[in-house]
C-alpha cells in the first residue's frame, strides 16, 4: 500500500506542468567610442602593415636613388683635396641639399686617445659648433660632418643648414646619421668626424685614412638636433627625416 501511494505521487508531479528558468539578457555592446585598440597601436613614428613593430631602416639604395639627379645651389664647385679639379657642385631638393665626394678625417675638437696633436698634425682643439657645456665636440665620439665656410661658391646658412642640422651619409651599402659639427676650408667640401668615418666602416686613421671617393652627403634642411652631442638623437631624428625624403611626404 506504501508503494502505491508512492508511486501514485510521482504520477502527479509528472503531470504538474513545469515552468522553465528566463534566460538573461545578452550583454549589451558599448558605445564604438570606449573600444580601443590596445597597447600596440601603432604611432606615426612606427610602420604601417600587417607586420607591426617599426618600418625598416632606410637603406643606401633608397637614399642613393633621390640623389641621382642633381640641381645644383651652389654657384661654382669644390674641390675634394687642396690642388685637386674643382668638379663638386652642391645640389639640392626642397628638403635637403647633398652632395659626393671623398671623406678625409676630421679630428679637431677635444682632444683624446686618437684625436690629438701628436697623431693629426693638423689637429685643432676646437670646432665651429660647439657642445652644450661650451666645449669643442669630441670627433672620436660624435659623429659629424664638415661644410665648407660661407663664400660666394655657397653659403650653407642660407639653405636651411646650421650647426647641429641632421646629415645621412652613405658609403657603399652602410647609411650613418650625423650632425653638421665644423667648418672647413672655402673651397674644398668632404670631411667628416673619426667616429663618422669609422661607423661607416672607412679606416679612420688621422694620417692617411678616409675614402678617396664615394660618400654621399645629405643634410636634411631646418632640421637641428639640440644638444648638439645627442648622437641618438641624431640617429632617430636622420632615420625619421630620412625616411620621409625616400618616401617624398
Amino acid at each position: 500500500m506504501r508503494v502505491q501511494l508512492m508511486l501514485v505521487a510521482a504520477g502527479a508531479a509528472l503531470l504538474a506542468p513545469t515552468t522553465l528558468p528566463v534566460a538573461p539578457p545578452p550583454p549589451q555592446p558599448g558605445p564604438p567610442s570606449q573600444l580601443r585598440s590596445g597597447p600596440q597601436a601603432r604611432t606615426p613614428a612606427q610602420g604601417g602593415g600587417g607586420g607591426g613593430g617599426r618600418e625598416e631602416a632606410v637603406g643606401a639604395a633608397e637614399l642613393l636613388d633621390k640623389v641621382r639627379d642633381c640641381a645644383p645651389v651652389s654657384s661654382g664647385r669644390y674641390r675634394s683635396d687642396a690642388g685637386a679639379r674643382a668638379d663638386i657642385p652642391v645640389c639640392g631638393t626642397q628638403d635637403a641639399v647633398f652632395w659626393k665626394a671623398d671623406l678625409d678625417i676630421d679630428c679637431d675638437g677635444r682632444p683624446g686617445d686618437v684625436c690629438n696633436s701628436s697623431t693629426d698634425p693638423h689637429f685643432t682643439a676646437g670646432t665651429a659648433y660647439v657642445q652644450s657645456d661650451g666645449s669643442p665636440l669630441d670627433a672620436e665620439r660624435l659623429p659629424f660632418v664638415v661644410v665648407p665656410q660661407p663664400s660666394s661658391i655657397w653659403d650653407y646658412r642660407k639653405h636651411g643648414v646650421q650647426g647641429g642640422s641632421v646629415a645621412a651619409v652613405v658609403y657603399e651599402d652602410r647609411v650613418r646619421y650625423a650632425v653638421v659639427g665644423d667648418v672647413g676650408p672655402h673651397d674644398i667640401i668632404g670631411e667628416a668626424s673619426y667616429a663618422a668615418a669609422k661607423a661607416l666602416g672607412i679606416r679612420a686613421d688621422p694620417r692617411g685614412g678616409g675614402a678617396p671617393s664615394g660618400v654621399t652627403y645629405i643634410v636634411f634642411k631646418n632640421s637641428r638636433v639640440e644638444p648638439i652631442e645627442d648622437s641618438a638623437a641624431a640617429e632617430r631624428t636622420g632615420e625619421l627625416l630620412a625616411r620621409k625624403f625616400v618616401d617624398g611626404s
